[in-house]
C-alpha cells in the first residue's frame, strides 16, 4: 500500500513510522525547510557563541504510561532525555528539540519544501496537488497539518472531516528569543503574568551549551490581540516581560528573534483521529485530542492502526 503524509510534524512523523513498520510504503511531504513542527529549534550567533531556544515545544510531557515508555526509547538512543527543572514528567529531545523529529524522519523518506494546496482522486488513487503539477498516485492519503490548514484541502474530499477541523480553532503563540551576556536569576523560571504564558531558560537542559538562552512565549489573549504587530514592537514588549519578571535590572541581550506561531495551541475536536476505509483518506494531529505532544504521537499512532486495520 503507497501512502502519502501531508505534514511531517509529530502526528504525521509518528504515523509514518508505524505504517511502515507495518510494511506499508509512506511518504511525507512538507513545506518547511525540516521535520518537526512545533518541535522546532532556532539557533543564534552571538559573541558569547551560539545560543539555542527550544521556541515552539520548550519541553515535552510524558502524562501517559505509553508515551512515556515511547520517550524512554528515544533516550537509549540518545535523542530524549528528562529535564527534571521543568517537572517529573518533562523531557527534552537532545542536544535539542529538533533532534527527536530529525531522527524519526531520518528512518523515513520525506520531501520538505513540498507545499501541497490540494488532492484529488482518480482510478488510480489519490494525487497531491502542487503549483507545479501533480505526485501520485497514491492508495491512502493522510493530513497531517494544524485544523486551519487541513480544513481546506479536506473539505472537497470529506465533509465529516472537514467539518471537524473548521469547527476547531488553533490560539496563536508569539515566542520571543533572548540571549544573554550577563546570565539572570535562578533558571529556570516558569511563571504566568498577564503577558507570558511561560519563561523558560533552557540553557540548562541535558546536551545544551553557550551563552544563558530565554525563551519567552506570551499567553494566547496576548497573542491574538497583537498577532498583526510589527515583529520589532512584539520583541520589545516581551524583553520589558522578561525584565520584570526576573526583576534584575536591564537584560543584557547578546541576540534577539521572535516567532509567531499562527497555531501555537490548538483546540480539540473531541476525537482520536480521523478515518474514510471507503476512501482511504484520514487525518491525524493534536487539534483532535488537544494542545501538546503528547496528543499529537497518540493521534498519529491511532491513525495508524485504523490505516493497517489494527486500530
Amino acid at each position: 500500500m503507497r501512502v502519502a503524509i501531508i505534514g511531517a510534524g509529530l502526528a504525521g512523523l509518528t504515523c509514518g513510522a508505524r505504517l511502515k513498520a507495518l510494511g506499508l510504503c509512506v511518504s511525507l511531504f512538507d513545506k518547511a525547510r525540516g521535520p518537526g513542527g512545533r518541535l522546532a529549534t532556532r539557533r543564534l550567533e552571538t559573541c558569547a557563541g551560539t545560543a539555542s531556544f527550544d521556541h515552539g515545544a520548550p519541553f515535552l510531557e510524558g502524562g501517559s504510561l505509553e508515551f512515556r515508555s515511547w520517550l524512554e526509547g528515544w533516550a537509549t538512543r540518545g535523542m530524549a532525555a528528562r529535564w527534571l527543572e521543568a517537572g517529573e514528567a518533562s523531557w527534552t529531545g537532545t542536544p535539542s528539540m529538533n533532534a527527536l523529529p530529525k531522527a524519526i524522519a531520518e528512518e523515513l523518506r520525506v520531501t520538505h519544501g513540498c507545499f501541497v494546496r490540494g488532492m484529488a482522486r482518480d482510478a488510480a488513487g489519490w494525487h497531491l496537488l502542487r503549483e507545479d503539477g501533480r505526485i501520485g498516485p497514491f492508495d491512502t492519503a493522510i493530513v497531517a497539518l494544524p485544523a486551519e490548514q487541513a480544513a481546506p484541502i479536506l473539505a472537497l474530499q470529506d465533509m465529516r472531516m472537514a467539518a471537524a477541523a473548521i469547527g476547531t480553532l488553533s490560539a496563536p503563540c508569539w515566542s520571543a528569543m533572548f540571549a544573554l551576556r550577563r546570565e539572570i536569576g535562578d533558571p529556570p523560571i516558569f511563571s504566568k503574568t498577564d503577558i507570558v504564558r511561560f519563561a523558560a531558560c533552557g540553557t540548562g537542559k541535558p546536551g545544551r551549551t553557550g551563552p544563558q538562552a530565554w525563551t519567552v512565549q506570551a499567553c494566547p489573549d496576548w497573542s491574538r490581540q497583537h498577532l498583526d504587530d510589527a515583529p520589532p514592537v512584539v520583541l520589545r514588549a516581551l524583553r520589558d516581560a522578561l525584565t520584570r519578571l526576573v526583576g534584575d535590572g536591564a537584560l543584557d541581550i547578546a541576540a534577539g528573534d521572535i516567532h509567531r506561531w499562527r497555531f501555537g495551541l490548538s483546540g480539540s475536536a473531541g476525537e482520536g483521529a480521523l478515518w474514510n476505509p471507503r476512501l482511504g483518506l484520514g487525518a491525524c494531529g493534536d487539534w483532535l485530542i488537544g494542545p501538546g505532544a503528547e496528543a499529537a504521537w497518540r493521534s498519529g499512532t491511532l491513525l495508524a492502526g485504523l490505516v493497517a486495520g489494527t486500530g
